[in-house]
């Protein structure tokens, strides 16, 4: 089967504003446009041939540790494996 290069087909769906309303608030919150939150569930329909796991917004305990992380404050580096399997007694 050859892939198509194009992005030509459409989809379209009838839902309720509410449910449109309040789902688009979720994608923006994952930083995911609805287009691309389509795309993706098909990859995966096509790719696994089953329904993904479900995508969850982080808590904001998560939230904190991710930016902390990107920022990178509490983090432990270490030379190489070695020395951190080392401290942590492995």
């Amino acid at each position: 089967m050859r892939a198509e290069n194009t992005k030509t087909a459409f989809i379209r769906a009838r839902i309720e504003p509410a449910l449109k309303a309040r789902a688009e608030h979720v994608l923006d919150e994952l930083g995911i446009t609805p287009t691309q939150a389509i795309h993706m569930l098909y990859k995966h329909l096509d790719r696994e041939h089953a329904w993904p796991l479900p995508l969850k917004i982080p808590n904001a305990e998560t939230r904190q540790a991710f930016e902390e992380s990107d920022k990178g404050i509490g983090l432990t580096r270490f030379e190489n494996a070695e020395a951190m399997f080392k401290k942590l007694g492995i």
